[in-house]
C-alpha cells in the first residue's frame, strides 16, 4: 500500500539544476575543461564533490588540484549557484508540482526530499514549500552519493516506511538508478532512453498524475 513519496529537488521539484550545471560549466571552463552536453548532463543528481571530480576526470586532470583546492573550486560554485537561488520565488515551481503535492497530502501520504543538493532547505523555503515536506535527507549525513542506495533508503528511514510503500521522483540517471538500488518504485522526468531504468515514466512534471502513478505502482507491486 502506497503511503508516501520521495522526491529528488533540481530538475523534479524546480528548475534549479539549470543553475548548478551552468555553475559546473563555468568552472569547468576557468580550469580549462571543455564539457560536451552529455558529460553536462552526467552531473545531474550527484554530489558536489563527486561532480567536481567527475569533471576533473572528463579534463585529464583529477591528479592535478590537493583536496584543499578542490574544497575551494566546489565552494566558489555553490556561491555563485546559492546567488542564484536568492532569487526564486514559488513561481519557479514546475508545472504539475502543486497538484501532485496537493493530491498526496489529500491522500495523507508522507512526503520526503532526497536530494544531494545541501542547499535544499534554502531552495524549499524560497519555493515557499517547505512545511509540506515530513522530512528533507541531510546529505552531509550520506556516506556514498548516487547511484548508491543509500539517500532513497535514508528517506525512506526518516518516513518510517518500507520499500514497497514508497514512490520516489527523479529526472537523473543515476537517481533512478539508486531509487530501483533502494528496491523502490522508480518515476522518471524526463528523456526515455536516459531514465529507461525508471517503473513509470514522464517526459516533463506537467504530465504527473498521482492516480495514474499509483495504479502503476499497485499493478507493479501485484506482479
Amino acid at each position: 500500500m502506497l503511503k508516501g513519496l520521495i522526491f529528488d529537488l533540481d530538475g523534479v521539484l524546480t528548475n534549479s539544476a539549470i543553475y548548478h550545471l551552468g555553475a559546473w560549466n563555468n568552472l569547468a571552463k576557468e580550469l580549462g575543461i571543455s564539457l560536451t552536453n552529455q558529460q553536462l548532463d552526467s552531473l545531474r543528481g550527484i554530489s558536489r564533490m563527486d561532480s567536481l571530480e567527475l569533471i576533473l576526470k572528463y579534463g585529464h586532470q583529477e591528479d592535478k588540484y590537493s583536496q584543499a583546492q578542490k574544497e575551494k573550486f566546489a565552494a566558489e560554485k555553490n556561491t555563485k549557484f546559492v546567488e542564484q537561488v536568492e532569487k526564486m520565488t514559488p513561481d519557479d515551481i514546475l508545472p504539475g508540482i502543486m497538484d501532485l503535492l496537493n493530491d498526496a497530502k489529500e491522500r495523507g501520504l508522507s512526503l520526503a526530499i532526497a536530494s544531494a543538493s545541501k542547499n535544499a532547505p534554502i531552495i524549499l523555503t524560497k519555493l515557499g514549500i517547505m512545511d509540506e515536506f515530513d522530512a528533507i535527507v541531510d546529505p552531509a549525513t550520506l556516506h556514498h552519493g548516487k547511484p548508491d542506495p543509500e539517500i532513497y533508503q535514508r528517506a525512506q528511514q526518516l518516513l518510517d516506511l518500507g520499500a514497497d510503500e514508497v514512490i520516489s521522483f527523479e529526472d537523473a540517471k543515476a537517481g533512478i538508478e539508486s531509487i530501483k538500488a533502494a528496491g523502490q518504485f522508480a518515476v522518471g522526468i524526463g528523456d526515455k532512453d536516459l531514465l529507461k531504468g525508471a517503473d513509470y515514466l514522464v517526459p516533463t512534471t506537467k504530465e504527473l498524475n498521482l492516480a495514474k502513478i499509483e495504479a502503476a505502482f499497485n499493478t507493479n507491486r501485484g506482479k
